[in-house]
């Protein structure tokens, strides 16, 4: 693409766009364009943030940095580079370890990993494919270790990143500095690139 669908409102432009951006200031550590791409029609940006809010709420054994890692895999499989990006970061900052980013596409051999996390990814790659690939015995296998209020958490993670991954990669997202440093020094060398997201 040779510049995004719709270009972001800047941040400074309402008291309301001020407000959004100190809130992903705390979480990404930068404001997101994806964000502002929204708030030209400001309540489908407010929807979004709550829904944010409510998925990646903690009520369990579902951490912060595992709720971004999911958000990786999904963003991953869909092919989604800007979210890629940021959820690569996320993970980092939230606490994820270095080799389990690092090694996260070999979760099924790794010893970082457990069966836990394997019957969990097993389900976020399925759940994130269309066609959907999720399967009796891919679901089975979740409920062995989770329970259903976490269920809801999972597919609520994969859901809300399917809207990003839909939004950011027909907009063309433009994206920001902070976040490809952190998904070069991270997935470079397994091959990640910009794609779209990068504009001279």
């Amino acid at each position: 693409m040779k510049q995004p669908l719709v270009h972001p409102i800047d941040r400074n432009a309402s008291k309301e766009t001020e407000e959004m951006a100190s809130f992903y200031e705390e979480t990404l550590g930068f404001t997101p364009n994806s964000l502002f791409t929204m708030m030209h029609r400001p309540r489908i940006a407010y929807a979004f943030l709550e829904m944010n809010q409510a998925v990646m709420e903690n009520k369990g054994r579902l951490t912060s940095s595992l709720k971004r890692e999911l958000a990786y895999l999904s963003s991953m499989t869909t092919g989604c580079r800007y979210c890629e990006a940021h959820t690569i970061r996320a993970a980092e900052r939230y606490g994820s370890s270095a080799d389990r980013l690092e090694h996260i596409w070999e979760y099924a051999t790794h010893p970082v990993f457990s069966e836990v996390d394997r019957a969990l990814f097993d389900f976020t790659i399925a759940a994130s494919q269309v066609p959907n690939g999720v399967t009796n015995e891919l679901s089975e296998n979740l409920r062995k270790h989770w329970d259903q209020g976490e269920i809801v958490e999972i597919l609520g993670v994969v859901a809300l990143f399917g809207y990003l991954n839909r939004w950011n990669d027909s907009m063309g997202t433009q994206l920001e500095h902070p976040a490809a440093e952190s998904a070069q020094n991270i997935l470079g060398k397994k091959g990640w690139t910009k794609g779209k997201h990068h504009y001279d």
